[in-house]
């Protein structure tokens, strides 16, 4: 599409445009089938939402570290893992529990399961990077280290540790299979054909923009951050909240900590195991998971009073995505200096 389509960016804008339409389109074909597999082999609603849904809905952020190592803007794809972490802790709760008429319901596995592990997948991360750049320095300013494939089977070690963690409730939940009315063949093709529009879409949707962010010089990392992250989180969005409406707060919930995690242990990894090495910029990412951190306690919180998500509760949320905006905002004019190196 690239020498079909002029190189302007009113054209890199619908491109966008366009693309999420069509992620948003895929990623529904795949969570659907998802959904549907999960029911026909008895899995327990936490597992559903944190390890199938939470997969497929991923989906997108994956590609968009793939590409984007592919590609040599790594930046970009891991502004964009972390900025699609913080929008999916604080603005996907916040929209499931204000689209509900009572309080979302959370359960103590949400809580002291999947969001503790979450919080140990972003620690894990960081030290990891902490690595790359102990052992194998770039340069001092900013701090840059080389991330290379044996630095990257760390997370994925971790997040086998999470499959089995999650393999062993499935085995003390002793399931019914849902199997009526189900028909695999069909559902399994579903979920390859959302896989195929996703990988495209993603493909175009960072080619522009990459182009934009050149045109009028944003960073990659904040151009990931902002634009891919907003396009990438929302099968996470319409996922979660249906979820809700359905009196479903376990699965909602689940998908957004399982999708997280995810992201941190497998998306990354995976991109360096592809590429060999990538370089990572110390100085941006530390203050990223700082705030993701931060995000992600407060997430805790919330949920740990009274095992539920009120309104009080989720305007909260909302209110430190809008600081945590602000700040992005803020870096990318100069007006702080916190993310040296952008």
């Amino acid at each position: 599409m690239t020498g079909v389509l002029p190189d302007a960016p009113v054209v890199h804008v619908f491109v966008i445009a366009a693309a999420t339409a069509l992620i948003w389109i895929g990623s529904g074909w795949l969570e659907e089938a998802a959904e549907s597999l999960a029911g026909y082999y008895g899995l327990p609603a936490v597992v559903q939402g944190s390890v199938v849904v939470a997969v497929g809905s991923s989906f997108p952020e994956l590609v968009s570290v793939l590409v984007t190592a592919l590609t040599g803007v790594f930046d970009m794809g891991v502004g964009a893992l972390v900025g699609s972490a913080i929008f999916n802790v604080l603005v996907i709760p916040a929209a499931a529990g204000l689209g509900t008429e009572d309080d979302l319901e959370a359960n103590r596995a949400i809580v002291y399961k999947e969001a503790q592990f979450y919080m140990l997948a972003v620690s894990a991360l960081v030290v990891t990077f902490a690595l790359a750049v102990i052992y194998f320095p770039v340069s001092t300013d900013p701090i840059v280290g080389e991330l290379p494939r044996s630095l990257a089977v760390v997370p994925l070690a971790l997040y086998g540790l999470y499959l089995f963690i999650q393999y062993q409730d499935v085995d003390d939940a002793e399931m019914d299979r849902v199997r009526d009315g189900v028909d695999v063949g069909r559902e399994w093709a579903k979920l390859l054909a959302g896989l195929a529009v996703i990988v495209v879409t993603v493909e175009r949707l960072v080619a522009s923009v990459e182009s934009l962010g050149a045109t009028f010089g944003v960073p990659e990392f904040l151009a990931g951050v902002t634009v891919v992250a907003a396009a990438t989180s929302l099968p996470d969005a319409l996922v979660s909240v249906r979820t809700a409406r359905e009196d479903r707060g376990a699965t909602s919930l689940g998908n957004v900590l399982g999708s997280n995690t995810f992201d941190l242990l497998v998306a990354i990894p995976l991109g360096v195991l592809i590429v060999g090495a990538v370089e990572v910029n110390f100085s941006t990412a530390v203050p990223m998971f700082g705030v993701l951190t931060a995000a992600t306690v407060l997430l805790f919180v919330t949920l740990r009073t009274g095992l539920t998500l009120g309104e009080r509760e989720s305007y909260a949320l909302l209110a430190a995505y809008g600081l945590f905006v602000a700040w992005v905002v803020a870096e990318s004019v100069g007006a702080t200096s916190v993310l040296r190196g952008v």
